[in-house]
Order: structure tokens, then C-alpha cells, then sequence
């Protein structure tokens, strides 16, 4: 049975764009259309979509009236389509926080290869969100098929395992769609005092200062963007910033951050893959990684790198994840010490670092 997709979009040349898209796929359909949220109300009704692209600046009722009505009175998988401006980022963090998906930036209409990776981006997402509703109910997973060459972490920085005699702790996370929420709730419920934390969370570059800033505003750790060759505290989080691989080096006897412009790894920048492997290289049992929700396998392969360092591995578990694809693959691939519900993930940090000791505390 196909995924059936209403699009509300009030552009006549995307919301004709994403229909093309979509019905070009063996696997799904558009059922719909709405210019407006409006319109789209109705044809809810009458179409029963199984997920929708939201438009988030629409005309009439904005996007973001239109989700927490849709997730009060009848909720269901939402795709938004923002702009990532200053104003958008907001729109979009508010918006998952009402329960949307997942989000994917407006594309530039005039540039034919964006069109195209757009497209595939906003094809995937939709597999996910259906298959995330429908997951309990047992329907059938649909794998999205790449066609590009997907390197590993090799092309950015080699496995090698460093000598070291700090007792320093460092915790590395990875996560991707679903990862913001899931990010949220892990660190609020986390103490000041905690070990710092490299975050590689799939994200577009605009996005990531917002998200670091709304964090930084409700946790107890200090919250920021990663910046080249800075020198990790503890008490902080460091989030990836877009399109740049974040990567835990040594000087001395100290973390810093080095981030890196190589290659795409899994087809992501940053790649968690990568985030990990650095770890299992200068990091050792003095680490703790925890994988969380997210689509494909990026940071399966390094989470076995981690684990097989001597790092303690947690990942978030299947009931809790918006999307069980890069949890799935660390586990499957042996990587994976316990699977934990993400309400659980902070407690187990914390144990962690307290049958450690807190001698790493010290700045």
C-alpha cells in the first residue's frame, strides 16, 4: 500500500515540485494538495493522509497555528518546510517542539542539483515518518536506496588508538532525525558538574546556533557551538556546527575540539561516525558514547570503534525513538553495551561518572 501524502504549500511551483517528486516514487502518492492551512483542514478530513509537508509561512493560519491545532485534534507525521533564517530557526525548534517530525530548508528553486538533492532528502524523510508511525503495528520497512559513493570515517582521520594517562572523562553523542527533542531531554536532566560532551547532531548550519542557544537557556550545563581548538570544560556540551565534522583531540593533558571540512562520511557533515572514532582514538574507558535516534547507519561503525576502545556504549531504545535506524545498526553490529529508554539515558551518565569518580572535575 503506497504512503498517501497531502501537501500544503502555498507556492505553486514546489507544492508542483514535491507532488512530482513523490508520485515519481513506486511507494508512496500524493493524494492532495492545499494552498493553505485553511484548505488543508478539510482535506485532512477527506483524504486521511498518512503524513503531511507543512509549509511553515503560509497564509491565513502559519504553519505553526495550524501544527499544535493538527496535534491536539489529530495527530499524525509532519514534514515542515522552513526557511532557515533567523526567524525560521526559531519557527522550526518551536515546531518540533509541538511534535513535528522532522524539517528540511526550503530549496533555492534555481539550482537544478539542489532541486534534485532536495528531493531525494524530502523522500526519504517521508519513508521515516511513515515508518515511525507505523512501527508498532508491525508495517513493513522501506529502505531508501543511494545511489553516490558513501566513504567512512577513513577519509577523514584513521583509526588509531593513542597512549594517554589523563583521568579526564568526556562524553561523545550522536543523533539525527528525532534528535532534537531527544537531545533536549537528555540534557536538562543533566547536572552542571557533568563531563564535557562533543555532540555530532545531523543539523543545517543555521539551525545549530538556535538549537545551542535554546539549550544553553534550559540546562544546567552551559550549552555552545563548537569552535576550532578550543579546550573542552567540564559543566559544557559542545553541539557540531554545520557542515563541519566535529573531532576530540589531545594537547597535553587536555580535550580540544578540531573540526574538520573533509568528505562527507555516511553523506553527513558532520558525521557521527566520525565524532566517535575520534574518541576510541585519544579517549579510551575514560569515555562514555550513547548513540540516540535517528535515519540510517551513521555512527554504527563507530560505536563498535568505541566499544571495542574499552568505551562503555548506551543507546537510546527502539520505543523511544522517533527513528531506530543509527541505534539498530550499533546494536546489530555489536557495538552497543545496553539500549535504554531515553528517559533512563541521563541516569545511566551519571552512574557511569559516579562509579568513576569525580576527579575529572576539576578545571
Amino acid at each position: 500500500m503506497a504512503i498517501k501524502v497531502l501537501v500544503i504549500e502555498d507556492s505553486a511551483v514546489l507544492r508542483a515540485l514535491i507532488a512530482e517528486s513523490i508520485n515519481e516514487q513506486s511507494d508512496m502518492e500524493v493524494v492532495g494538495t492545499a494552498p493553505d492551512t485553511l484548505a488543508a483542514l478539510e482535506r485532512i478530513k477527506t483524504l486521511n493522509p498518512d503524513v503531511l509537508t507543512l509549509d511553515m509561512e503560509m497564509p491565513r493560519i502559519d504553519g505553526l497555528a495550524f501544527l499544535e491545532k493538527l496535534m491536539q485534534l489529530n495527530p499524525m507525521p509532519v514534514i515542515m518546510i522552513s526557511s532557515l533564517t533567523e526567524k525560521g530557526c526559531d519557527t522550526t525548534l518551536r515546531a518540533l517542539d509541538l511534535g513535528a517530525f522532522d524539517y528540511i530548508a526550503r530549496p533555492k528553486l534555481d539550482n537544478r542539483r539542489g532541486v534534485l538533492e532536495y528531493a531525494e532528502e524530502l523522500i526519504g524523510k517521508i519513508r521515516s515518518a511513515f515508518q515511525s508511525q507505523h512501527k508498532k503495528s508491525g508495517a513493513a520497512s522501506r529502505i531508501v536506496h543511494h545511489s553516490q559513493r558513501k566513504y567512512s570515517a577513513d577519509a577523514v582521520l584513521p583509526l588509531k588508538h593513542l597512549s594517554f594517562s589523563t583521568t579526564e572523562k568526556v562524553i561523545v553523542v550522536g543523533a539525527a532525525t528525532g534528535g532534537t527533542v531527544a537531545l533536549k531531554t537528555l540534557l536538562t536532566a543533566l547536572p552542571a558538574d557533568s563531563p564535557a560532551m562533543l555532540i555530532a547532531q545531523h543539523m543545517p548550519e543555521p539551525l545549530v546556533r538556535a538549537f545551542a542557544a535554546r539549550l544553553d537557556g534550559l540546562c544546567a550545563m552551559t550549552v555552545k557551538e563548537a569552535q576550532h581548538g578550543e579546550r573542552l570544560l567540564p559543566g559544557h556540551a559542545y553541539l557540531a556546527p554545520g557542515n563541519r565534522h566535529l573531532i576530540l583531540s589531545r594537547s597535553g593533558d587536555d580535550y580540544t575540539v578540531t573540526l574538520s571540512d573533509g568528505p562527507l562520511v555516511n553523506r553527513q557533515r558532520p558525521s557521527v561516525d566520525v565524532t566517535f572514532r575520534s574518541a576510541a582514538n585519544c579517549a579510551g574507558e575514560n569515555c562514555l558514547g550513547i548513540i540516540m535516534t535517528g535515519m540510517g547507519d551513521d555512527g554504527g561503525a563507530g560505536m563498535l570503534e568505541l566499544h571495542q576502545a574499552g568505551v562503555r556504549t548506551l543507546a537510546q531504545d527502539e520505543a523511544s525513538c522517533a527513528v531506530f535506524g543509527m541505534p539498530k545498526e550499533a546494536i546489530a553490529r555489536g557495538g552497543v553495551d545496553q539500549a535504554a529508554p531515553l528517559g533512563e539515558l541521563a541516569g545511566q551518565l551519571t552512574a557511569w561518572v559516579s562509579a568513576r569518580g569525580k576527579r575529572s572535575f576539576q578545571v
